[in-house]
C-alpha cells in the first residue's frame, strides 16, 4: 500500500513537471496594440480584441471553454493619440499593431495627403478593417443644402487643420467639382462647428465617425437639420480613385427628423501593423479574432464590436493586407 502510494506520488510529480515544462517550452508573444484615448471608442474595443487573441501559456484549450487565442500570446491595448500616433509608433517599432482609420493608413503608406511631405510608412499592413466611420454632412434645413454641390457660397467648416476629416471633406469637395475657394471654409472640430449651427452662422460641417454621433444628436433634438447625401456618380468615381472609402448608409431615425435612410461613404476603423511581423503569428491573430466564440465576445462587449465580421474584414481596404491575413481571407473565400 505504501509502495503503491509512493509511486502514485512519484508518477503525479512526473505529471506535473511535464505540464510545467511544457508551459515553459511554448513560446510566448507580447503583442502591444495602439488605440486611442480612454473616452474614445478605440481603446475599449481594443481591450475586447486583445483579451480575444490572447492566451497565455498554461491557459485551459479554446474547446474546454478557455480562451481560443493565439498561445502564448499576450496581448495588450495601449492608451495612445489615435491613427497618426499608432502608425508612428509601428513604423518606429514601440507598437506591433494599431488602430487607424483606412484614409489615414492610405496616406502612411503610400506617402500622401497628411503624409505629403513625409517619409512613406511603406512596410504598414492590414490586418482587418473592423467597423466603419461614416462621413455625415450636416446642414441647416433652411440653408437650402440637399447635395454636396449646393454647398458652393455656404459657409461649410471642413474640421480642423491636420485632421483626416479635413482633407476627406476636400476630396469630397472636388468630386463634386469645388475647392476650399468655392466655399466660405471654418476649420472648426464638429462640436464648436455645432454651436456656431445653432447660433445661424453655419451652414453646414462635415463629421467622421461611428452614428448617432453626439454632438449631432444633440443639435438635432434641438434645431432642424439635414444629413445631406454623399453619394452619385461623382461618388462612384470617387470611390475608384480612392479605395479605401466604403459605400454605407445612416439608417432612417438615426437622428431627430431623420425620416429615411441617407446614402454616404465611410472610412474603416482598422488593425494595422508592419509587414515584418511573423506570417505565422498574424495568421493565428486573425483566426482568433474571427473564431465563432471571439465573434460572440466582440457581439456582447460592445455596439460597434457586432460589426466586427469576417465580411467586414476586407471592405475598404486601401493598403495591402500582411501576408498572414491574405492568407487566412484567401482560405475563408474572402479574397482571391
Amino acid at each position: 500500500m505504501k509502495l503503491l502510494s509512493l509511486r502514485t506520488l512519484a508518477g503525479a510529480v512526473l505529471a506535473v513537471g511535464m505540464m510545467a515544462q511544457g508551459a515553459l517550452a511554448q513560446e510566448m508573444h507580447f503583442f502591444r496594440i495602439g488605440t486611442g484615448g480612454t473616452a474614445g471608442t478605440y481603446y475599449p474595443i481594443g481591450g475586447l480584441i486583445a483579451n480575444a487573441i490572447s492566451n497565455p501559456p498554461g491557459s485551459r484549450p479554446c474547446d474546454q471553454g478557455g480562451s481560443c487565442g493565439v498561445p502564448g500570446l499576450i496581448a495588450t491595448a495601449v492608451a495612445s493619440n489615435g491613427s497618426v500616433g499608432n502608425v508612428n509608433a509601428i513604423a518606429g517599432g514601440s507598437l506591433e499593431a494599431g488602430f487607424s482609420q483606412s484614409d489615414v493608413a492610405y496616406w502612411a503608406q503610400t506617402g500622401t495627403g497628411l503624409w505629403d511631405g513625409k517619409t512613406p510608412v511603406e512596410k504598414l499592413r492590414l490586418i482587418a478593417n473592423l467597423y466603419p466611420e461614416s462621413i455625415h454632412l450636416i446642414a441647416r434645413k433652411d440653408a437650402g443644402i440637399k447635395t454636396v454641390a449646393d454647398l458652393k457660397g455656404k459657409k461649410v467648416s471642413l474640421d480642423e487643420p491636420g485632421s483626416g476629416t479635413l482633407v476627406d471633406a476636400k476630396i469630397i469637395l472636388s468630386a463634386f467639382g469645388l475647392s476650399e475657394k468655392d466655399v466660405k471654409p471654418e476649420y472648426l472640430k464638429p462640436d464648436q462647428a455645432a454651436d456656431r449651427m445653432r447660433d445661424g452662422a453655419m451652414d453646414a460641417f462635415f463629421f467622421v465617425g461611428g452614428y448617432p454621433a453626439g454632438a449631432i444628436a444633440e443639435l438635432a433634438s434641438q434645431h432642424d437639420v439635414t444629413i445631406v447625401p454623399i453619394a452619385g456618380p461623382e461618388i462612384d468615381k470617387l470611390r475608384k480613385d480612392y479605395s479605401f472609402f466604403a459605400d454605407d448608409m445612416i439608417p432612417a431615425g438615426t437622428y431627430k427628423g431623420q425620416t429615411a435612410d441617407v446614402p454616404t461613404i465611410s472610412v474603416g476603423a482598422q488593425l494595422v501593423t508592419s509587414a515584418d511581423q511573423p506570417d505565422a503569428l498574424v495568421y493565428e491573430i486573425v483566426k482568433a479574432l474571427f473564431n465563432p466564440n471571439t465573434q460572440k465576445l466582440l457581439a456582447a462587449g460592445h455596439v460597434k464590436g457586432k460589426m466586427i465580421t469576417l465580411d467586414n474584414a476586407v471592405k475598404g481596404a486601401g493598403i495591402p493586407f500582411h501576408a498572414g491575413a491574405e492568407k487566412f481571407y484567401k482560405e475563408a473565400g474572402k479574397l482571391q
